[in-house]
């Protein structure tokens, strides 16, 4: 027999293009991941996913058996945003989503807020990378979403909230920290990228590309905390969230270097799907949000 479950792990597997990255998204362990999908492909008797070199894709019947998943899934979030109109803040759910910086360091504390306005709501926060936020949002699998890229598809709304700055770090210990730099010191130094996909990369390739270190050494890490550590360990020096690294340069772990020109901010945006209704739990939280001004101290 069938389960959701094993539905929301088949899209779980074709959206992230394999089972290792269904294993992050939804925080399962990698041989779980593989049972729900053998186990729905013997109630159904149907091979629905396939390994290629590009990675997992759906057989001609996986692509069916998604889009009827994805049409499940929505009606059964109309169902739930039906409900929640009757209950009012009295119960319900509030999901938002969040790009790695944002979600890990932002929505905590506005969701704090929030659980104190609304405490018999029970809340969600997921945490992907902007390309992820963004499929999130169009599946209907999110109604909220926080990102600092502009998102292209023209069926999410955008709303502009507040700035933040993206700024150069290094190890406390390096050579460069206490200096007042020139994108000449940088020459030689490696440069440590966030994943492909993360609105940190794009906004960290097109200050490379403002600074003229197009030909600098990179390594791409996956995470902001694994930015972090190796920023620690003296592997290289990141453009990161100012929020990202706080605590860090409060401790005197990391350091923050002095370099002009400096790089360009970026806006905290609250997007959702342009003909997503919100419940009342969903509604407070962006008033609440529209109320902030700017990052919670």
């Amino acid at each position: 027999m069938l389960s959701l479950t094993q539905l929301e792990v088949l899209l779980g597997v074709v959206d992230a293009g394999g089972f290792s990255g269904a294993a992050r998204r939804l925080y399962m362990s990698q041989p779980s991941i593989s049972n729900h999908v053998r186990n729905l492909e013997n109630s159904l008797g149907v091979q629905l996913v396939e390994r290629t070199p590009q990675g997992a894709k759906p057989t001609p019947a996986g692509e069916q058996i998604v889009d009827h998943a994805r049409q499940l899934f929505e009606v059964l979030n109309r169902l739930e945003r039906s409900a929640a109109d009757f209950q009012g803040l009295d119960a319900g759910r509030m999901v938002v989503a969040g790009t790695t910086t944002l979600g890990s360091y932002l929505l905590p504390r506005l969701v704090a807020e929030f659980a104190r306005q609304a405490p018999r709501v029970s809340c969600q926060i997921r945490v992907g990378n902007e390309d992820t936020v963004e499929t999130w949002l169009l599946q209907g699998e999110v109604p909220l979403g926080l990102c600092v890229d502009r998102p292209r598809a023209e069926q999410l709304t955008v709303e502009p909230m507040f700035d933040e700055e993206m700024i150069l770090v290094s190890s406390a210990e390096s050579a460069l920290a206490g200096r007042s730099l020139t994108t000449d010191d940088l020459l030689g130094e490696r440069f440590l990228m966030r994943e492909t996909g993360s609105a940190t990369r794009r906004q960290q390739e097109a200050a490379l590309r403002a600074w003229g270190l197009t030909s600098v050494q990179r390594w791409e890490l996956w995470g902001t905390d694994t930015l972090k550590e190796s920023m620690h360990a003296g592997l290289g020096v990141a453009l990161i969230s100012e929020h990202a690294v706080r605590r860090e340069l409060e401790a005197g772990l990391l350091a923050q270097l002095a370099l002009r020109p400096a790089a360009p901010g970026r806006t905290v945006s609250l997007v959702r799907r342009a003909d997503r209704v919100l419940t009342p739990p969903e509604e407070l939280f962006v008033a609440q949000l529209r109320a902030v001004g700017s990052w919670p101290s």
